[in-house]
């Protein structure tokens, strides 16, 4: 009899167990109290919810964050609330899954709660406010759980001001695309660069968005982005291309827009399939953006795939230029985030968009070209008479500086070229490989020839000096113009920061050898040698130029590290 008790307690506690873990809580939508039959903690809590905006309109969208100070959470419940009331306020979206959507007094997708038990740090949700509704100020109210009977009740935000309806009369908006992103988080699936842009108000904004039907292999697909050629979105196991689904958004040559399906093998032009099943609903080409929407029946298909993971994949976009309905190599690309379920509605970020090995190339030319190519650039010209006397290795000091320090851009520069060409393995078009090609060929160059130099004292050793100075002035301008046209291959952002960073560095350089060369011809104008004061001045200007060298240099990188 006693197991006969035992399993009836079992079978009746598994549902509200279940329930807790896998944040099916709506049951708790009015107290917000956990039913884990313990009281709620009454010390300070350990956790936060911020707002993005101190005030809200009709329809605006608030970004909401749930964060641990000093401690993970497991589960939670997130409300928006009149202040002074209990009811839910406007709907959610979720931006990754860690967080679901429930319904709460009769309305959809009023609330916020966990996905599993797992430990969190940190989970960020977007609140959007009701078109037309009596409006009053608002608060977020949260639930956070540490245990089962450890958790914090109505952890409140600061108080989100209501400030009126939007004007009357509207500023008039310049249309981009008929895509929209107004419905991701609800009705689709949305990833875009820069995150949370809209292609319908914005010309910057890169796009996509898919739902796929959970019972059949129907999809819908939503492509808009700034091409000259052509938008795409993949689906694949990973962030790489490589075995991966293609549908293209392309021009024809004739002034309309096709859907292609393709399947890449590679980082080579992938491979053109069957149309398939595929209705086309609308497509458009003006302004320099491309845009299309469509429904396909194809079934998905990425090799090798595990059939745990059918509906599962990360979202790939791409866009570059065309010929003939015939696509080139990408100009711009990125990913979600994370691999997501396609049949489920949801906000995503997009990820990183560059593999190590493409930022290992560009982390190794910027070296090359911001720290020891121009550090030994500089000590050759403007710094051998603060190292006069000082030999090592029967060489003056300056020589043996100058020499180690291009010796090293010369071979990162080789390796990064190797790099680049291993990972794309052929000609990948544009500007930047052209510059990087002639850099990589003048940079062989100039050892050799320095040698085979003459020596100092022969007639024609003044040829030497002037080619080799302006063959280092040519590698040195082309290294910079290759750097800025790679860095707007990666930079994505709508203020192209990276290459504002790279053009402070220029200017930088410039006003550095401006002032070493004033300083040379004033000492030679005096016609005396430079003495102690003249050389602690060009160390001290040294140590400066190399300080502000490595600042941008490290600002680049970590823009590299991010793109």
């Amino acid at each position: 009899m006693m197991h006969v008790y035992t399993l009836l307690f079992v079978i009746w506690t598994s549902p509200v167990a279940l329930g807790y873990s896998n944040g099916l809580v709506s049951g708790s939508c009015g107290t917000m109290v956990p039913n884990h039959s313990a009281q709620p903690q009454t010390a300070t809590s350990p956790y936060t919810v911020t707002v993005d905006r101190s005030s809200y309109q009709a329809g605006d969208t608030i970004t909401v964050t749930l964060q641990g100070q000093s401690t993970t959470f497991m589960g939670f419940l997130l409300q928006a609330q009149e202040v002074g009331g209990s009811q839910p306020v406007g709907t959610f979206s979720v931006t990754d899954g860690q967080a679901q959507l429930l319904s709460c007094s009769g309305t959809t997708s009023s609330a916020v709660s966990h996905t599993s038990a797992s430990s969190k740090s940190s989970v960020k949700v977007l609140w959007r406010a009701p078109a037309s509704e009596s409006y009053k100020d608002i608060v977020f109210r949260t639930t956070f759980v540490q245990s089962k009977r450890v958790f914090w009740v109505q952890v409140n935000s600061a108080t989100v001001s209501y400030t009126g309806s939007q004007p009357a009369t509207p500023v008039p908006t310049v249309s981009y695309s008929f895509i929209s992103s107004a419905s991701c988080g609800y009705s689709k699936l949305c990833v875009s660069q820069p995150s949370n842009c809209d292609p319908a108000t914005s010309g910057s904004c890169n796009f996509i968005s898919v739902l796929a039907s959970s019972t059949n292999s129907t999809f819908n697909v939503e492509i808009s982005g700034q091409a000259s050629g052509y938008v795409a979105v993949g689906f694949s196991d990973d962030q790489y291309m490589g075995n991966d689904d293609i549908y293209i958004c392309v021009d024809s040559g004739s002034g309309s827009v096709q859907v292609q399906h393709a399947y890449s093998t590679g980082t080579v032009t992938p491979n053109i399939l069957p149309q398939g099943n595929i209705s086309i609903t609308k497509t458009s080409m003006t302004g320099g953006i491309i845009s299309c929407s469509f429904t396909s029946q194809n079934t998905i298909s990425t090799q090798p795939r595990s059939a745990a993971s059918a509906l599962s994949y990360y979202l790939l976009f791409a866009s570059g230029q065309a010929s003939g309905g015939s696509i080139q190599f990408h100009t711009t690309t990125f990913s979600s985030s994370q691999k997501v379920d396609l049949t489920s509605p949801q906000l995503l970020l997009s990820g990183s968009s560059e593999p190590p090995i493409v930022k290992a190339h560009g982390a190794l030319m910027l070296i090359s070209w911001m720290t020891t190519g121009s550090i030994g650039m500089l000590i050759a010209r403007y710094l051998k008479a603060a190292t006069k006397g000082k030999r090592c290795c029967n060489k003056d000091f300056w020589f043996l500086a100058h020499v180690t320090l291009m010796s090293l851009s010369v071979i990162a520069t080789s390796i990064a070229f190797i790099l680049i060409f291993s990972y794309f393995g052929g000609w990948s078009g544009g500007s930047h490989p052209v510059l990087g090609c002639i850099v990589m060929i003048l940079a062989l160059i100039q050892p050799m020839a320095a040698a085979f130099r003459c020596t100092p004292g022969h007639k024609w050793r003044f040829v030497f000096n002037w080619a080799h100075a302006l063959n280092a002035l040519v590698i040195k301008i082309l290294a910079v113009a290759a750097i800025f046209t790679g860095l707007g291959l990666i930079d994505t952002t709508d203020s192209r920061w990276l290459q504002k960073v790279m053009g402070g560095f220029f200017a930088w350089e410039v006003l550095s050898f401006l002032l070493y060369e004033l300083n040379v011809r004033l000492c030679a104008k005096d016609k005396t040698e430079p003495g102690s004061d003249s050389k602690s001045t060009e160390v001290i200007f040294l140590i400066i130029f190399v300080l502000g060298n490595v600042t941008f240099l490290v600002a680049l990188l970590c823009g590299i590290g991010q793109s």
